[in-house]
């Protein structure tokens, strides 16, 4: 089930349908906005598989009060009635018939079994119980934490694609500035067709990204509605929040924090405490049982007055010593035993594949890092030469084309540098919830 839900949640990947096709509908904004704090909070409180979750834990707790049901005496209530027919009889000469029970029987009584001893068995139970509880708690925990990981996916997807559809409208502004510029030239004989046909092939160009960004953004925010529980088509739209920072830390300190603190880890130390209880438990199978009962109550048939009710009971003790069960329980322990070894190899594959997470997360932190870093100066560098650019275009030594090649850098500097700043804070996200650090 774990494993399920993980691929099901790891499957709302980043910029899911970026360059989706489709018709774009119109939308109104939704005037408030959703910042990455809140929608997580909703999430891990009221997403169905947190509550499933949670619902996991209470039938854990009444498994655990099966189990300890068994310390406590089972007392039922009993009453009955029959006729019974024919009777034995005795006739004696000169004193008459007598019957040796009556044709009608009536019968009340409590009835109260106590189980004194099993030797160990309910015990093991309880604990086997009371573990796999645990195990669900921490199951519980690694849902929210996968939940968390596919918001804040979302997250960021949906404040790329805002931004990036500002940029998009800010390139439409200045293309349509430049063709009325031109336009107005070619009225005076200054500018040619060519100049107004590439402006707007460019501005065509334009407005089919910003088609595509639109459709991704509406993709998102059906995720984003699906994950809230809101209706598909309810407008949203998220803050923009790109402020985290994760301390310096050394490989080998983020992979001890990883195996201490990942849900993998800890879900695979519950299943071996689990499994270690089912084995002994499973030893514990064939154990004798020693149990107590007494019976008290009213009914008739006593002789002399067969047909007066009289008071009675009934005490005792039993034991039960299994001998042989068709070799059940020896089948039992194999595979007890074989779990073990299995969740073994389990705790392993969970180990290595931490140990790849967190280096992949360190590496792509730093990498990102560094784009940010390169996409700042490019920036920089795209907006000085728009600069000179400029300046050359109003002493007419270059042409309007060349004027807007140098908006155009600037527009893809920008966006260059949002994705780079994005990608940076979801590696973030992503070596923090490598090594295990709660993201809600």
């Amino acid at each position: 089930m774990i494993v399920n839900i993980s691929k099901y949640l790891v499957a709302l990947l980043f910029l899911t349908g970026f360059l989706s096709a489709g018709q774009v509908k119109s939308e109104t904004l939704a005037p408030d906005s959703l910042s990455l704090n809140f929608i997580i909070s909703e999430v891990v409180q009221n997403h169905p598989l947190v509550k499933k979750a949670i619902e996991n834990l209470n039938t854990s707790d009444a498994k655990i009060g099966i189990a300890q049901a068994n310390n406590l005496p089972e007392i039922d209530f009993s009453t009955s009635y029959s006729r019974i027919g024919p009777i034995s009889e005795l006739t004696i000469a000169d004193m008459g018939t007598f019957a040796f029970m009556p044709k009608d029987n009536y019968s009340t009584g409590l009835n109260v079994n106590q189980t004194i001893s099993d030797f160990g068995k309910t015990g093991k139970s309880i604990s086997l119980e009371k573990q796999g509880k645990e195990l669900n708690r921490q199951s519980l925990e690694q849902v929210k934490q996968k939940l968390s990981e596919a918001a804040i996916n979302n997250y960021f997807s949906l404040v790329y694609l805002q931004e990036a559809i500002k940029i998009k409208d800010e390139q439409l502004t200045t293309l349509n500035e430049h063709l009325l510029f031109v336009q107005k030239k070619q009225a005076t004989g200054s500018a040619t067709q060519y100049e107004i046909l590439t402006t707007q092939v460019r501005i065509s160009a334009i407005e089919n990204q910003k088609t595509d960004l639109e459709t991704s953004r509406q993709v998102q925010v059906s995720h984003l509605n699906s994950l809230l529980g809101k209706p598909e088509q309810q407008a949203q739209r998220v803050t923009n929040d790109l402020n985290f920072i994760l301390p310096s830390l050394q490989s080998d300190t983020l992979i001890a924090a990883a195996m201490q603190n990942r849900d993998e880890m800890k879900l695979a130390q519950q299943k071996a405490k689990l499994a270690a209880l089912h084995y002994s438990l499973t030893i514990s199978q064939n154990n004798p049982v020693v149990n107590a009962f007494v019976s008290g109550g009213i009914r008739n048939g006593y002789i002399p007055y067969m047909y007066d009710p009289k008071a009675n009971f009934v005490a005792g003790i039993g034991i039960k010593v299994p001998i042989f069960d068709g070799k059940r329980n020896k089948y039992r322990l194999i595979e007890a035993k074989s779990s073990i070894a299995t969740n073994d190899q389990d705790t392993e594959v969970s180990r290595r594949t931490i140990i790849g997470e967190v280096i992949e997360g360190e590496t792509s932190l730093k990498a990102s890092q560094k784009k940010v870093d390169q996409s700042a100066l490019q920036l920089q560098q795209a907006s000085q030469a728009y600069d000179l650019a400029k300046a050359r275009f109003d002493a007419g030594v270059i042409t309007n084309l060349e004027l807007l090649d140098g908006s155009t850098a600037v527009s893809e500097s920008r966006l260059m540098l949002l994705k780079s700043r994005i990608d940076y804070t979801v590696n973030v996200f992503k070596l923090r919830s490598a090594i295990g650090e709660r993201l809600y």
